[in-house]
């Protein structure tokens, strides 16, 4: 049996040079999800227990008066995946950060409030690598955060889209006003 879940993302606006930085990052190290996906922050984890005809509207409704988000990553931090053996290199928020919880907890307060899963804290983020060896990803964690990089950007838009085998369709853009 293949499951479809939905999942909200925002694919942030990004300098071309930060863009293709970050891509030639995820082409080396993200084992799991560079041929996937595009660079996103994910706002609404998986959801499999609510259809989109309902999930649509209600995130619509959710998003309505949302401004877009200003970031800038400036750190890269390793995560534990709780639920496999892979260990996550993101690259995290200073400025944007509370924005983007705030964003994530919006969209929980609804109809998705039931699908929250409260045992993993929600850190916004840019995934650029992942492995099961954990020592290699703390050598990269380390390589980048000696580097002192700024990455700045904006989020405009979130994405809702199907995620089933291995493959993201877009159903709808929200615009951020």
């Amino acid at each position: 049996m293949i499951i479809m879940s939905i999942v909200v993302i925002a694919y942030p606006e990004l300098k071309k040079k930060d863009y293709d930085k970050i891509q030639d990052l995820r082409s080396k190290y993200d084992t799991l999800y560079y041929d996937i996906v595009n660079p996103h922050f994910t706002i609404v984890f998986p959801v499999i227990n609510i259809n989109k005809k309902e999930l649509v509207p209600e995130i619509e409704e959710k998003c309505r008066d949302m401004k877009p988000i200003d970031f800038c990553l400036r750190c890269a931090v390793l995560n534990k995946d709780s639920f496999n053996d892979y260990w996550h290199i993101f690259l995290v928020p200073d400025e944007g950060f509370s924005d983007i919880v705030k964003l994530h907890d919006r969209l929980y307060s609804g109809k998705l409030k039931n699908e929250l899963f409260l045992a993993i804290q929600y850190i916004p983020h840019l995934g650029i690598g992942n492995s099961t060896n954990a020592n290699e990803c703390k050598k990269l964690v380390d390589e980048l955060n000696a580097m002192n990089f700024e990455i700045c950007g904006k989020i405009k838009t979130l994405t809702i889209a199907e995620y089933k085998d291995d493959k993201i369709n877009e159903i709808k853009t929200i615009e951020l006003e």
